[in-house]
């Protein structure tokens, strides 16, 4: 009687052995089959393998099934579209001895997409994060399985590049050399700060979505060597953003902005003049340096093998008075698949160059301001200041905020692009103080003068813009139904 026994499992992958049957000989003993990476999207293809072992001169054929999509003869696997993540089985088959087979799992994830959550952000912290848009991010030491997921990791639309904070990495990620051989450090401004810390790389996932070798700002506080270069910090108005979680009001920041890299041309060679963004600190003090743009922290999305045009976020609307938490959905690429199609969305195209670049022209009260711009990673709608517009204002948690009794009512301004399109956004203000003291997370009518950075005389269509919205992202350069970006769409 032949009997089988279950020989080892590892991972996913499963070895079972059994007596086989002989010809002339020759017995197949065992078959492993591997299917890589997991997991992996809607629609994407992988290569499966099979090892047959035996004795004599035994067949090494298999015959490939599996539990959902489809894989031909050469073990080639073609992902089912899902809408929640689906656990696939993958079976080689010996053609010699059918009664031997290996099996491998396989995650799928939903097509090209990530929940979003707007809540208090990174706990146990003593503050209460306020309309910021937070999703996970998996980072792993490159080509290796050494990985780590990083939480509320905030969403912004204003940047490039992900940055995370040294204190929440518990994974090495290497440091990137400049064309020098010395590590690279990078200076990065924000809105109300700047960033500063060493370059790394990294294998970057999200929702399946893989940048392969990406490279990655690690972000450190101010007392960790090498220093904060004063060229860096007198560029900014305020703090180190990334020296704690609690600075930050998130584990780190991933930019999914309009361009390409963070920087661009104007960090390379061909700029001509050297911008104090990227760092040499071989020496102290750390001294600028130039950077190819393949050195430089990249948009991650444009690294995807697919869906690698653009992004779309979808957040539901919000009454006046706010809610506690919020659930939403990021979703990768612009008309690659059947979830991100733009379909009425109105196409705003933005400059790629100039001091402009990635700026909407907004109309309100009869003057237009051309500096104006649509950024997730802003948490309210921040726009002109109290002399302009007559709005009450008061302070709020150390930040200075619209403070109407009770509300605005309804404001009207129209928002156009460089290619003419305009459209009327409708919205309201109310007192930041009652809004604050709810305990509430996400509100969509906090407002504040924009006194943050130059010039006051624009608007920032932050977080509250965003509820209730398709608000599509296009990168610059990339081709997209609505013509190639950079553009916002909504």
């Amino acid at each position: 009687m032949c009997r089988f026994k279950l020989l080892l499992v590892v991972g996913s992958v499963l070895w079972l052995a059994a007596c086989g049957s002989s010809n002339n000989g020759s017995t197949v003993t065992a078959v492993i089959a591997t299917c890589f990476p997991s997991p992996i999207q809607s629609s994407q293809l992988i290569t499966c393998t099979a090892t047959v072992t035996g004795t004599g001169v035994f067949m090494s054929t298999v015959n490939w099934t599996t539990t959902a999509g489809s894989i031909n003869a050469s073990g080639v696997f073609t992902a089912p579209v899902v809408t929640e993540p689906l656990s696939v089985t993958i079976t080689a088959t010996s053609t010699q001895n059918t009664a031997v087979t290996g099996t491998a799992t396989i995650i799928i994830n939903p097509v090209n997409s990530q929940p979003l959550t707007v809540d208090a952000g990174p706990q146990p912290q003593t503050f209460t994060a306020v309309n910021e848009a937070f999703t996970s991010v998996t980072v792993c030491v490159p080509n290796s399985s050494t990985c780590q997921t990083v939480d509320h990791v905030l969403v912004d639309t204003g940047s490039s590049g992900l940055r995370l904070l040294s204190s929440v990495l518990t994974i090495p990620l290497p440091q990137e050399n400049d064309a020098s051989g010395n590590p690279l450090d990078e200076c990065h401004i924000f809105l109300d700060g700047y960033a500063w810390g060493p370059v790394s790389l990294a294998d970057i996932s999200v929702a399946g979505e893989i940048a392969a070798s990406a490279a990655v700002q690690v972000m450190i506080p101010d007392s960790v060597s090498p220093a904060v270069p004063t060229t860096c910090s007198s560029q900014s108005i305020g703090p180190n953003q990334g020296n704690s979680v609690t600075a930050l009001r998130a584990n780190g920041v991933i930019g999914l902005g309009f361009f390409q890299h963070d920087c661009g041309v104007t960090c390379t060679t061909a700029n001509g003049s050297i911008l104090p963004v990227y760092f040499d600190c071989s020496t102290s003090p750390c001294s600028p340096t130039y950077v190819t743009l393949a050195q430089q922290v990249p948009n991650p999305v444009t690294m995807f093998s697919l869906d690698n045009n653009g992004v779309l976020m979808f957040l539901p609307s919000v009454p006046s008075g706010g809610v506690s938490t919020l659930s939403g959905t990021l979703i990768f690429g612009i008309g690659t698949q059947t979830n991100n199609a733009l379909q009425s969305a109105t196409v705003y195209t933005v400059p790629d160059t100039g001091a402009n670049m990635g700026d909407i022209t907004t109309k309100f009260n009869g003057v237009s301001y051309p500096s104006s711009f649509i950024d997730s990673g802003s948490s309210g709608i921040f726009f002109l200041d109290n002399a302009t517009t007559g709005i009450p204002t008061c302070t709020v948690q150390n930040s200075l905020w619209y403070c109407p009794i009770p509300s605005t009512g309804n404001l009207s301004a129209t928002n156009q692009g460089t290619n003419g399109n305009q459209g009327v956004v409708n919205f309201s203000i109310n007192n930041a103080n009652t809004l604050f003291n709810t305990g509430y997370s996400a509100f969509s009518t906090l407002g504040a003068p924009l006194v943050s950075a130059p010039p006051p005389g624009s608007f920032d269509w932050g977080l509250a813009f965003f509820f209730g919205r398709d608000v599509f992202t296009a990168i610059e350069n990339m081709p997209t139904p609505g013509g190639p970006g950079p553009y916002v769409a909504y």
